[in-house]
């Protein structure tokens, strides 16, 4: 491992694969946690801060560290390697799982080792047999051909990792890749997240997103099929949603007017990411639904519950079904914290005077969301296009109506949902709107959009 690696690595912190330990105590665990997980790398000599203590690496220090790996049940093979004053010890993903040291069984939840309760180790036992979806190798995709550098730049970005290393060390340490015989061999969360055609290998990976006349399947006003990659899918679920769910304003006596959609967005995206996350990716014949009803937003992820979890037990406890995913999305901070989220949503739910979100589990986990506000509001709704279209063309007309129903909205999205409308067109128009009052850029160069001049 080179200099500017490690340096990488202290830049991004402690993740699914990576741990910091200051000294090696209880070192067993995490071991235990790394072999009945995808393997990882623990990094003696390291503070949970990320800085480098100044400490020699012993040989009496090594010979402890292997004699705790051979003292595991089984034991546990590891590689030892030294950089200076931090010792890195290399945990593969155990042949004969489950593992377990002194004080019980461990696997890997984000960034921690977390001890196994009777349930899970039971769990553990019967779906051994079963490898993850997310951490198989696919020989069929062309590290070459089929990667997309672009993405994985938008993912940094989203990240705030600098790119101070190339590529391929980035993508070992994200551990979406492996090196096999000299090549780069990508594993399905590689895939899912960085590749140029993710409908070439996955068409099940996507979403699907449809506007229903009534309240039933039976009328489609609108629907749209995204599988560019699932972080994008998840934007473009969230664009579908923001075009279609009216907004109405509210007035609190400041500059600017309150834009309230009918449906809490944040509770939505939480839905859509969980939908994403938590889906079982074996089912090929089924995708994640995003549905607009008159009465209803119906959000289905194929799967069942995971294997361990109870129904009584939803929102309160969190098991993930597909772990290195949720840590690439928390590392982009599309996750905020684990076990939260159905919290967190019903909370804004209950807020915003909407009944609870209904949960139903089948074969499917379905969320859905009532679009009618049970508690009375003093808010006085305004129309949303009044006076805003008077003297414009056509063009300019479905422009700011984006706009309006896309609050931040930013130019290549515009073209998205404009049928491909070119940029340089969207750009003209958007000068025009913006001489004439009528919208205003707010926000960074980076991450800002166009709204609406209030």
């Amino acid at each position: 491992m080179k200099p500017d690696e490690l340096n990488l690595i202290l830049e991004e912190g402690e993740g699914y694969l990576i741990e910091f330990k200051e000294k090696p105590s209880h070192i067993d665990k995490e071991m235990v946690a790394f072999a009945n997980g995808a393997g990882g790398r623990i990094f003696i000599g390291i503070t949970d801060a990320g800085q480098i203590k100044k400490a020699p690496v012993t040989n009496k220090l090594k010979s402890q560290i292997q004699d705790i790996a051979n003292n595991c049940e089984p034991a546990i093979k590891i590689k030892l390697e030294t950089l200076d004053t931090v010792l890195v010890v290399h945990v593969s993903s155990g042949q004969d799982k489950p593992y377990s040291c002194s004080s019980g069984f461990y696997t890997r939840v984000g960034p921690n080792a977390q001890k196994m309760n009777r349930n899970q180790i039971i769990d553990f036992f019967q779906s051994e047999g079963q490898i993850r979806f997310e951490e198989l190798m696919n020989l069929t995709f062309d590290g070459e051909t089929d990667f997309d550098p672009d993405k994985l730049d938008h993912f940094l970005e989203l990240s705030g990792i600098s790119k101070v290393l190339d590529t391929r060390a980035i993508l070992l340490n994200l551990g979406v890749a492996e090196k096999q015989e000299g090549s780069l061999i990508f594993n399905n969360t590689g895939i899912l997240f960085f590749a140029k055609n993710l409908d070439r290998f996955y068409p099940h990976a996507g979403i699907t997103c449809a506007l229903y006349k009534g309240l039933e399947k039976v009328d489609v006003l609108d629907r749209k099929d995204f599988n560019k990659d699932i972080v994008s899918n998840v934007d473009n679920a969230m664009l579908f949603l923001r075009q279609h769910i009216p907004v109405r304003y509210e007035f609190d006596g400041s500059p600017q007017r309150i834009e309230v959609p009918q449906v809490p967005l944040e509770a939505l995206r939480e839905a859509v990411i969980n939908a994403v996350c938590h889906r079982y990716y074996f089912e090929k014949g089924a995708s994640v639904m995003v549905e607009i009803f008159d009465d209803r937003i119906d959000i289905t992820s194929p799967g069942s519950l995971v294997k361990g979890l109870l129904k009584k037990d939803f929102g309160k406890k969190s098991l993930l079904r597909n772990p290195k995913i949720a840590g690439l999305f928390h590392r982009i901070g599309y996750i905020e914290k684990m076990g939260t989220g159905i919290r967190r949503m019903q909370n804004l739910m209950k807020e915003t005077g909407h009944k609870p979100i209904d949960f139903e589990f089948t074969t499917f986990v379905t969320a859905s969301f009532d679009r009618r506000v049970t508690l009375k509001k003093k808010s006085a709704p305004a129309r949303m296009d009044e006076g805003l279209n008077e003297g414009l063309n056509e063009g300019l007309k479905s422009l700011l109506n984006v706009i309006l129903k896309n609050p931040g909205i930013q130019t290549r999205q515009a073209s998205t949902l404009l049928d491909n409308r070119p940029v340089k067109t969207l750009e003209n128009q958007i000068k025009i709107l913006t001489e004439k009052g009528l919208i205003e850029r707010l926000g960074s160069k980076k991450t800002g959009g166009y709204n609406i001049k209030g």
